[in-house]
């Protein structure tokens, strides 16, 4: 398994919490061992222009170390009205891209067919984000089922695992689907087995 070191931060208690600071440079991560670093960009925020000049420099030196780079690129703000709105998750994608991310993790929105716009617009591999605690392990994995069945590379689940009763098997249920097209029937029997 590799390791993915995150460069950026920021907290709830913050006064923006949707500003993110660089708190790792790409050289600290290669002295850890990483084997691709990520960064968090959220459009829309007041900071978005710090966190896109922060995202060109993490690029830049991600490139000279042929280190790969993952943005995590969200719509976030108060002029945002949906975060979830293909329009913006498509705009956000494709910037991560063209700032030089090799991956791009964003929302789901919504729908296989919307996210299937978002995938065709992007010219790096796109990974779906796992979002808030969902109502259920069913949800999860429709969430999982119509993001690949949309183009996705893949998906990005945290709290939804990691929170869930049985984190082993749900990550199991999930590699599942990724990786062997596994249902979301198919992805339920995992979990209970």
């Amino acid at each position: 398994m590799g390791l993915i070191v995150h460069l950026s931060a920021g907290t709830a208690l913050s006064p923006d919490p949707n500003a993110k600071e660089l708190v790792c440079t790409v050289e600290e991560a290669i002295k850890l061992g990483a084997d691709a670093v990520s960064i968090h960009i959220n459009l829309g925020a007041e900071t978005d222009k710090e966190m896109l000049r922060q995202f060109g420099l993490v690029s830049e030196r991600c490139t000279e170390w042929q280190m790969p780079l993952i943005a995590m690129m969200y719509t976030r703000g108060s002029k945002v009205k949906n975060e979830f709105d293909v329009e913006n998750v498509k705009l956000a994608a494709r910037a991560g891209a063209e700032m030089g991310a090799d991956i791009v993790k964003v929302v789901y929105t919504g729908s296989p067919e919307s996210c299937a716009q978002v995938v065709e617009g992007c010219p790096v591999p796109v990974v779906i984000a796992g979002g808030p605690k969902m109502g259920s392990d069913e949800d999860i994995f429709r969430m999982a089922d119509g993001a690949l069945k949309a183009g996705a590379g893949g998906v990005s689940i945290g709290r939804n695992a990691f929170q869930h009763e049985t984190p082993d098997k749900m990550v199991r249920a999930l590699s599942r689907m990724v990786h062997k097209g596994a249902s979301v029937q198919d992805a339920i029997k995992t979990l209970k087995g």
